[in-house]
Order: structure tokens, then C-alpha cells, then sequence
């Protein structure tokens, strides 16, 4: 098991940036395939971005390619996710999540959470 726990959000314009940040607690952080999803009021919760145990590997969502860049940093058991030229539609609730081995795409295969951290991008 790792605990997760999501800080960074807030309210920002559209244009404007943003980075979150994901600590974990509890095993190896090394060992965990990372990834960030988000869930828009009224909407199901969808895959953002995910990275693999070295880092270096990622996935984007189409939505977020070229605008957002996951990243890790396994000695502070930290993953990233630093977001750019927001727009309102990027208005959400943030999640992180972990798993063990690769790095997908598919939430049904994170078995560990975070609380989610709320991100609003005002027009």
C-alpha cells in the first residue's frame, strides 16, 4: 500500500499555469507506475497523464499533449504534474494514483488513490 496526497491546486486564469504535486508515503514510491487523472463536475473521471517507474516513459490524454508534462522524482517520492496554457475546461478535480508494474492508461488499473486536489481555470 501507498498513501497519496495531491497539493498544488487552486484557481487560475486561462492562459496561466499551474504545477501539482503528489507525496507518497508507505513503500518503495520506485516501485509504483504513476498517474494523474481528473473528473469535471457532471463528468466521469479520465485518464490525464501517467508515467513509468524511471520516469521515463509517459502517456498524455490527447486533451492534455503538449500542454501538460508529467514528471517524478523517486528520491523525494514526489510525481508532478506541471500544467500550461490552461483552459476553463481543464476545471476539475486532479487525482493521483498509483500501480504496480507498467504505466497505463486505464484507471480501472491504479489500486491506490489520492483525496484529489481541486484545479479551476476561470475564462
Amino acid at each position: 500500500q501507498v498513501q497519496l496526497v495531491e497539493s498544488g491546486g487552486g484557481l487560475v486564469q486561462a492562459g496561466g499555469s499551474l504545477r501539482l504535486s503528489c507525496a507518497a508515503s508507505g513503500r518503495t514510491f520506485s516501485s509504483y507506475a504513476m498517474g494523474w487523472f481528473r473528473q469535471a463536475p457532471g463528468k466521469e473521471r479520465e485518464f490525464v497523464a501517467s508515467i513509468s517507474l524511471s520516469g521515463k516513459i509517459t502517456y498524455y490524454s490527447d486533451s492534455v499533449k503538449g500542454r501538460f508534462t508529467i514528471s517524478r522524482d523517486n528520491a523525494k517520492k514526489t510525481v508532478y504534474l506541471q500544467m500550461s496554457s490552461l483552459k476553463p475546461e481543464d476545471t476539475a478535480v486532479y487525482y493521483c494514483a498509483a500501480k504496480d508494474g507498467v504505466a497505463t492508461m486505464t484507471q480501472k488499473s491504479y489500486d491506490n488513490w489520492g483525496q484529489g486536489t481541486q484545479v479551476t481555470v476561470s475564462s
